[in-house]
């Protein structure tokens, strides 16, 4: 340790509380760990669906609670909360909790979800480190989304990083190196990769022009590459029922719009181009390798959205 490396003034441990009754009742070395986190690029909303579909739907309960008051800058990312007439209800306070989980076969595993801290990540990063060499975790997976110039009738692509070529090689549909503003799952991949421990990420693509809105066939797409990473029956069916509207939804939209089937069938024609099995350029890249720009790719689509009547129903944001 040299002086220029980083100590945490304070113990990482103490970021959070943990569940001394469930880790006394059960063994839980060797499991793996799932992670997303809220507040970073959530595009078509993957990691809340993904969150709200493991909880809801898997039994749970919470092995470690984080001092979440430490961690959010309130006044940057302020939490909702419902007025309703004359009263105040249904606060959404943010929250990061490690979850001791059950998948639909039974076998037990680790989740890490909530809110994305805003303050004091190298001591956070120190304590999930912490807490991965405790339970002696088998593999970190964690997912999360991004916008991209791909069409919706076309599979759900992925970028996908770490140190498991097993989990890696075959599957990224682009390669291609650039600075990245960091998430903090960024840092934890880093962290844990160079602690020896086994990680992998997902970045789930997303249509650009759905982006803003919930699109449920990414989130399935989120759980299928987390649940085959670490060997985990996750549940979908929901998701899946919902998507298959969303769906319907969208295309009843792209054919009543002329401009707006331009944009797509131009996405196919890119996106067919470059993931013929030969090429290896990005999915970013047009012509002559040029990065089109967001105004390039949703023009024709705010064009359409903004002849819509108020009342018109909407999936496309």
């Amino acid at each position: 340790m040299t002086f220029t490396e980083y100590t945490p003034f304070q113990d990482p441990e103490s970021l959070y509380v943990l569940n001394e009754e469930l880790i006394a009742a059960e063994d839980l070395s060797g499991s793996n760990l799932l992670m997303s986190f809220t507040g970073f690029s959530d595009a078509g909303h993957v990691v809340s669906q993904i969150s709200a579909e493991l909880v809801d739907e898997l039994e749970g309960e919470p092995l470690a609670i984080f001092d979440i008051d430490q961690l959010i800058d309130y006044r940057s990312r302020r939490p909702r909360i419902t007025f309703s007439e004359d009263r105040l209800s249904d606060y959404k306070a943010p929250s990061l909790v490690l979850y001791r989980m059950v998948d639909a076969l039974g076998t037990p595993f680790l989740y890490l979800r909530g809110s994305e801290p805003d303050l004091q990540w190298e001591r956070f990063s120190l304590a999930v480190l912490g807490l991965v060499e405790r339970f002696d975790v088998n593999l970190v997976a964690w997912v999360h989304s991004v916008p991209m110039p791909v069409p919706h009738t076309r599979p759900i692509g992925a970028t996908v990083h770490g140190n498991r070529p097993d989990l890696i090689e075959g599957i990224s549909a682009w390669k291609t190196t650039l600075e990245i503003p960091s998430a903090v799952g960024h840092l934890l991949e880093y962290k844990l990769d160079a602690a020896g421990r086994n990680v992998v990420g997902y970045a789930i693509h997303v249509p650009h022009y759905l982006s803003d809105a919930e699109y449920p066939p990414a989130a399935v797409a989120g759980l299928e590459f987390l649940g085959a990473a670490a060997s985990l029956m996750l549940p979908s069916e929901r998701l899946r029922e919902t998507g298959r509207a969303v769906e319907r939804q969208i295309t009843e939209q792209v054919e009543g719009s002329a401009e707006v089937a331009t944009v797509v069938t131009n996405l196919e024609k890119q996106y067919d181009e470059h993931t013929d099995g030969t090429a290896r350029r990005s999915l970013l890249a047009g012509e002559n390798d040029e990065l089109p720009g967001a105004d390039e790719l949703g023009a024709a689509v705010e064009a359409y959205l903004a002849s819509r009547g108020p009342g018109d129903p909407e999936i496309l944001p």
